[in-house]
Formats: C-alpha cells, sequence, structure tokens
C-alpha cells in the first residue's frame, strides 16, 4: 500500500505533503499566479481587462496573448491566496513525479489549450468573457495530482481517502459551480479542462494520436486489399505466365 498522502495538515504533512523551495516549478507558478493576480487587481479599471480572455477580443482584435495571461488571473483575494497555496503544493508533489517540464506543459499547457479551444467554439457559438483562469490552473493540478494516486491513499481535511475520490472531489467543485451559473459557456475553459487533464493523466498526447491515426490508416489500407484477393483451389491451372510478359 502507497503511504498515505497528507492534503492540508493531514499525516502526510500539509498541502500535498509539503510546500517546495522557491527554486522549483511550482513555487514559480505560484509566484506568477500571485503577480499576475495582483496586477489585474490593480489595474482592472483600465487594462487589466486586456489579461483576462475575452474570445471576441482575440478573434476581432487579435488580442492571442490572452489566452495566455488569462490563466495566472484569480479575481478575488482568496482565490490569490488558496490558489497560490494548491499550485505550489500539489504542483510540488507533481514536479517530483513527473519533472518540471512535464509540470509545466500539463499546467499552463491544458489551461492555454482550453483557452484557445474556447476561442475557436466562440466561432460557431455564443460564449462568456472576461475568463480567469487561475481556477482552471488549480482544478487542472488538483484533478492531475488524484489521477496520479489513483488507488493510493491521501486525506483532504483529514479524512482519509483515495486518490480517485480526490479527484473527483475536484471535478465536482466545478459541477457545483455549474448549477449555479447562468450557462455552461461561464466555465467552458474548466470544463474543457477536466476532459483535456484526464486524458493527459492516461498518456493521451498529440504523438500518441499521431500513432493511433498511423495505425488505422495503415488498418484500413490492408482490408481494402484483402477485398481484391482471391482464394485460388487446389485443382485449378496455373495462369499462362506469357501474360506477365511485355
Amino acid at each position: 500500500m502507497r503511504p498515505m498522502r497528507g492534503f492540508n495538515g493531514g499525516g502526510g504533512g500539509g498541502f500535498g505533503g509539503g510546500l517546495v523551495g522557491l527554486e522549483s516549478m511550482a513555487a514559480k507558478l505560484a509566484v506568477g499566479l500571485v503577480a499576475f493576480s495582483v496586477l489585474y487587481l490593480a489595474t482592472r479599471g483600465s487594462q487589466g481587462a486586456l489579461l483576462l480572455l475575452n474570445p471576441g477580443e482575440v478573434l476581432g482584435r487579435l488580442r492571442v496573448w490572452e489566452p495566455f495571461t488569462y490563466a495566472f488571473i484569480a479575481t478575488d483575494p482568496l482565490g490569490i491566496i488558496f490558489g497560490g497555496i494548491i499550485i505550489w503544493s500539489i504542483g510540488g508533489f507533481l514536479e517530483s513525479t513527473w519533472g518540471p517540464r512535464r509540470l509545466l506543459l500539463a499546467s499552463v499547457g491544458i489551461t492555454v489549450l482550453a483557452g484557445f479551444i474556447t476561442v475557436l467554439l466562440a466561432l460557431v457559438i455564443p460564449m462568456a468573457s472576461g475568463y480567469a483562469g487561475g481556477t482552471v490552473m488549480t482544478t487542472v493540478l488538483w484533478v492531475a495530482y488524484g489521477l496520479v494516486i489513483g488507488r493510493g491513499q491521501t486525506n483532504f481535511w483529514g479524512i482519509p481517502l483515495t486518490g480517485y475520490w480526490f479527484a473527483g472531489i475536484g471535478a465536482g467543485f466545478t459541477l457545483l459551480r455549474l448549477l449555479t451559473a447562468p450557462a455552461w459557456q461561464f466555465l467552458a475553459p474548466e470544463l474543457i479542462s477536466l476532459v483535456l487533464v484526464f486524458a493527459y493523466v492516461r498518456g493521451v498526447s498529440p504523438k500518441r494520436l499521431l500513432l493511433h491515426l498511423q495505425h488505422w490508416r495503415l488498418q484500413r489500407q490492408l482490408r481494402d486489399r484483402s477485398k481484391h484477393l482471391r482464394v485460388v483451389g487446389k485443382n485449378r491451372p496455373p495462369p499462362d505466365r506469357d501474360q506477365f510478359l511485355n
């Protein structure tokens, strides 16, 4: 059995088992969230809105930076504090398991990709505006943490539970917010990120998808060719070899 990992002061000693050093990727992501969020709060009356994700503005005014900057924005003090702690602690555990590069790809990459998918959806259906992606990134790391632990034990506020249940709690927070939202479009990046993080942790990647596509095409070509094959009976006379000569 895996050792129990603590979350918020449980048997494992704090969020995700403790905070890592400031030189870690997890700490840098947490500092980035705090810094950009404070910048947004200080300038939201003027230019701060340029840091949020507005699909219409990305398409209409080519504000291509918004799917990147929105990932580091929390719009209230509690969101900044808890978001920073979750990213630092859970991100620290994932960094020790995956390494800094994969942590960056999972946290920022999935959040940014969810933002771009939201922008593309705006081409066909009306979408909301002013998305802040801090909750998207924390949800991604929360669910990834639980999926990585899997059937192993962790705890949530002192309650022992498996990693899968922990991931379910993270997804459940988003679903509860969905029940109170005016429409699902207001939570589009978070809903999209849940699908992306599940696929990512389960090993789905562009390279693997390409390999599956190539395998499918090869199988289809072989099936098409097999339709033209015929079984030659034992008593059938051999073909005239001259027919193959020019």
